[in-house]
């Protein structure tokens, strides 16, 4: 079911989702049931499966020079997203990104997920390859999200890279993007951001989901700026719950997003992470109350592939 449905079909209630990372290579895929199982309870009717981009590595060689070696250090997002369905039952979405795809690759792995009977997949640009300052698009791929968005339409409507191609059948993807209450962090205003925003969803894609944001006023006025400049589409914030003192610093740094003071502050004065924990969790289950009570359709929860925290918000709220 797409995800657009799955809203319809809830009337109003709030939903409750969730995204994982694919393991570490090297790892079986008992982790990501593992995280899964303790909030499968809580009824997600989808779970997003992020997708890592190659990354490159330099290895010395005797004769003193470096190799450059591409590595994927987090495969395996369609048999996930696969495994996922098959075993629970609920939709998985895998993420796809311009980076590291040619714009054949992205046909091909959309023919991948069509076969597996996946209705969803989140369209993102991607960030730059590590070591580099900027995003590099492939030589034949897709530079922007919004043509991303535009390719994955084409195939909706049964149109192929090879023109050529006689009776090609059509895919039904219900395609999500990025929201970024704060501004994307190479946007130059907020204004400009949500420019862009409108033109993914003008090239087809049925909903938002966002940044994580800690100060719900926020998202609030990036749904109203929204609403303003004609995007109709549900907008499906995105929570982190703090979990360590460390986030206060990587977390902005990492995501380019503000932390309240108040929450700072608590934080800072936390005895220990177990603390530091609870008082994530406190201001999490805050967050998600507050914007149930205005009628968001879904809550989307980034876990990181760890549950239990997020397991003790939903207990609270759902």
């Amino acid at each position: 079911m797409k995800v657009t449905e799955h809203i319809e079909k809830a009337n109003g209630k709030s939903l409750f989702s969730f995204e994982i990372l694919p393991p570490l290579k090297g790892q079986n895929i008992q982790s990501i049931f593992d995280s899964i199982d303790p909030l499968m309870e809580f009824k997600p009717p989808f779970i997003d499966v992020t997708y890592h981009r190659e990354e490159y590595e330099y290895k010395e060689l005797p004769s003193g020079l470096l190799e450059k070696k591409i590595v994927k250090k987090r495969p395996g997002t369609v048999g996930i997203c696969s495994a996922i369905q098959n075993k629970y039952q609920v939709d998985a979405i895998p993420h796809i990104l311009c980076g590291g795809f040619t714009k054949e690759d992205t046909e091909n792995f959309l023919i991948d997920l069509d076969f597996l009977g996946i209705q969803n997949v989140v369209a993102l640009r991607g960030d730059a390859v590590k070591n580099e300052t900027y995003f590099k698009p492939e030589k034949e791929g897709n530079h922007y999200a919004s043509e991303l968005v535009t390719q994955i339409t084409n195939l909706n409507n049964g149109i192929y890279l090879d023109d050529e191609l006689q009776n090609s059948s059509a895919t039904n993807f219900c395609i999500g993007v990025a929201g970024y209450p704060e501004k994307h962090m190479e946007a130059p205003s907020l204004d400009s951001d949500i420019y862009f925003l409108k033109q993914k969803i003008k090239n087809g894609a049925s909903y938002i989901i966002t940044q994580m944001f800690f100060d719900n006023k926020k998202f609030f006025d990036f749904v109203a700026k929204c609403r303003k400049e004609g995007i109709t589409v549900p907008i499906i914030p995105g929570l982190k719950p703090i979990s360590t003192k460390k986030q206060l610093n990587l977390v902005p740094h990492r995501f380019k997003v503000d932390i309240p003071d108040e929450l700072i502050m608590a934080i800072v004065r936390a005895k220990d992470t177990e603390a530091v924990k609870q008082i994530g969790i406190e201001w999490c289950i805050n967050q998600s109350k507050e914007l149930i009570k205005q009628g968001i359709p879904v809550l989307h929860y980034y876990s990181m592939g760890k549950s239990e925290n997020i397991k003790a918000i939903a207990r609270e709220v759902f």
